[in-house]
């Protein structure tokens, strides 16, 4: 372990620290003040140990100040099983000072990080003085439940993959979980589901009822809840249970798992092996697997305080979709973990916001349009948004919905700014006032761009009719979904209108098949894969969406969609999502290239600067283009040259 002497602080910056982070923030302002004084600063670079297992005698609480941390255990062979990462404002020892004094797990610093310690007198006294300390700190590092953790990780032989290994991709749900699950029967008390968790050393149960179906689940994180806010413990257990219990087959791969535990913000799915549940696995089960993990990031997002906290975790996605990309992840996949990490960036922000600013004086949804709304974004996606409430009559409330909106609405842009989220060139944001309307505003809106088809209303089309719920109040974009799903379809002209449009890109291919580049400016000599590859696709499988009455909004699931119903010929379903998936991929990879280069990420590739192979594919892709704008002049009978 490196000996780095610890440096005196200015209390005011640890105070400052202190009073935004879990769980000192709920303490009173003598008691942070008192704990300041007496803290040091540590530095350690990346790769040191600083804790090992069984061995260091931890004098101090590690407060990551900066930086990131790994805890682990290591067999009697030398393997590694990771446990866990600890980020900023997370902390490292306190375990040990509520145990044996001793550290219970190697720790090792994944990144230079700066450390605040807390002595273990002033803290144990911080603990003894302080029940919201104490229930945070023992409901969360109970020995029972680490000794019950350490016997898993040992009973379960999950062999630690190689450095190149496929991890969420090549591994199965069913090859990890835990099984088969432990159950008890609804009526009985919190307090005895506890003392059976313990009994059966199991994180979690999943609750009966008299004919042994699942009702829902209840895990160790709900118990610790109990804890803290003071519960009846002989109430019934399914007071605290989440219901219904949300599935993952066991033959899906571990990476779609993951992405749905961050997407529900869970940690714990019931496994199904035939219908029927067979077993349990968790978040901790993943990242064991896989050794680096997402996870770390989407603790970070949730764990924040402070909107400000959420400003740099946007620049870690890029290290979280190099590890999927190196193991082997397609497009779909990369914007699908893209999409939830923005999703939960975007729904932690607008928490934090309305808790700002108070409740809200109507329902309300935060509409996610373009890229964002198909779920399709990458590491250069400006944002196109709107804001949609409830339609009152009084007049003084409408003012009041005025206000707040506009407020919120301003603030909310700002903040995702400083997320990494750049505005809208055009402004098409719910900072602007006519994108910040009553539900029949917007109703209007869809009826007049579907039913007076011009130039505008086209281009309205590629943008607001690819729109999600990203925050609040589902039912008001679900209601328009239906709206527009019913009344397109009967739309003859606006649907020719968005067809036109889709014929106006020409593949990039010249009569000789080579590629068609810039000739001049600063982009001399490459050639844009979203506007001349992606979006002809995501233009088609949109008018054959609304065409069909098909409500998906990704354009992968459109054209899945659009195949199954037999909407369009099953060969060029396949080749379109073929050939939109490999150009996704060339633009996902050749963003991030430029990402780690410093560089701001466009969307210009240089062809001579692709493989063999990859132009080929290339070439192959936008010969699809070709066929899918002659299936739309058949359709719509365009006699377009």
């Amino acid at each position: 372990m490196a000996d780095n002497s610890a440096g005196i602080l200015e209390p005011g910056m640890v105070l400052d620290f202190l009073s935004e982070t879990l769980p000192f923030s709920e303490l009173d302002q003598a008691t942070l003040t008192a704990m300041a004084k007496e803290c040091t600063i540590d530095f350690h670079p990346k790769g040191t140990q600083i804790f090992f297992q069984g061995e260091t005698k931890v004098d101090s609480l590690f407060l990551v100040q900066k930086g990131g941390v790994k805890l682990y255990l290591r067999d009697d062979e030398g393997r590694e099983t990771l446990l866990d990462y600890r980020g900023d404002g997370s902390s490292v020892g306190a375990l040990a000072m509520f145990g044996t004094g001793r550290a219970s797990l190697d720790a090792e610093t994944v990144e230079d990080t700066f450390f605040f310690k807390i002595p273990k007198k002033v803290f144990m006294q911080a603990v003894e003085n302080n029940p919201a300390l104490s229930h945070y700190y023992l409901s969360s590092f109970s020995t029972d439940y680490v000794a019950k953790a350490f016997s898993e990780m040992r009973v379960r032989e999950v062999e630690m993959p190689s450095e190149s290994g496929l991890y969420l991709f090549g591994s199965r749900i069913g090859d990890i979980a835990s099984g088969p699950p432990v159950t008890l029967a609804m009526g009985h008390s919190i307090q005895e589901a506890a003392a059976h968790m313990v009994k059966e050393s199991v994180g979690s149960l999943l609750i009966t009822d008299p004919s042994d179906d699942i009702l829902g689940i209840v895990t160790d994180k709900d118990l610790r809840k109990c804890l803290a806010v003071g519960m009846d413990y002989t109430a019934p257990i399914e007071v605290i249970m989440s219901s219904p219990v949300v599935t993952v087959d066991s033959n899906d791969i571990c990476f779609d798992a993951l992405l749905k535990m961050m997407s529900r913000k869970i940690h714990h799915l019931a496994v199904t092996t035939d219908d029927q549940i067979a077993g349990v696995v968790t978040s901790h089960d993943v990242m064991v697997l896989q050794g680096k993990s997402p996870l770390a990031l989407f603790r970070e997002i949730l764990s924040q305080r402070s909107i400000k906290g959420l400003y740099p975790l946007g620049k870690a996605v890029p290290s979280v979709i190099r590890t999927l990309v190196e193991e082997g992840a397609k497009a779909g996949n990369i914007a699908r973990m893209i999409t939830v990490i923005n999703d939960l960036i975007l729904d932690r922000l607008l928490t934090l916001l309305v808790q700002e600013l108070g409740r809200p004086p109507v329902p309300f949804s935060w509409i996610l349009m373009g890229s964002e709304g198909r779920k399709e974004q990458t590491f250069y996606t400006d944002q196109d948004n709107a804001l949609v409430y409830k339609d009152v009559q009084d007049e003084i409330l409408q003012r009041a919905i005025s206000i707040y909106f506009e407020a919120f609405a301003d603030k909310a842009i700002d903040h995702l700014i400083k997320c990494g989220f750049p505005p809208c060139p055009g402004k098409i944001m719910a900072s602007n006032p006519r994108w910040r309307q009553p539900y029949s505003v917007w109703r209007d809106y869809f009826e007049r761009w579907i039913t007076v088809p011009e130039p505008e209303q086209v281009m309205n089309a590629a943008i607001f009719f690819d729109f999600r719920t990203g925050f609040g109040d589902s039912s008001f974009s679900d209601e328009l979904r239906d709206h527009l799903a019913l009344h397109c379809q009967r739309q003859e002209l606006f649907l020719r209108y968005l067809a036109v449009n889709c014929l106006e890109t020409k593949p990039p291919l010249s009569f000789f098949r080579n590629f068609i580049v810039e000739k001049d400016g600063a982009h001399k000599n490459t050639l844009d894969i979203k506007k001349r590859g992606l979006a002809p696709i995501v233009d088609f499988a949109r008018v054959m969406a609304l065409k069909t009455g098909i409500r998906e909004t990704n354009t992968m699931g459109r054209l899945e969609k659009l195949k199954d119903r037999d909407a369009i010929p099953e060969d060029l379903g396949v080749d379109a999502l073929e050939a939109y998936e490999f150009l996704m991929h060339l633009r996902l990879v050749h963003q991030l290239d430029m990402v780690e280069m410093g560089e701001e990420p466009n969307n210009f590739i240089d062809p001579k600067k692709l493989s063999d192979l990859e132009k080929k594919t290339l070439k192959e892709a936008f010969g699809v283009l070709g066929r899918i704008q002659t299936h739309l002049k058949e359709m719509f009978r365009l006699n377009i040259a």
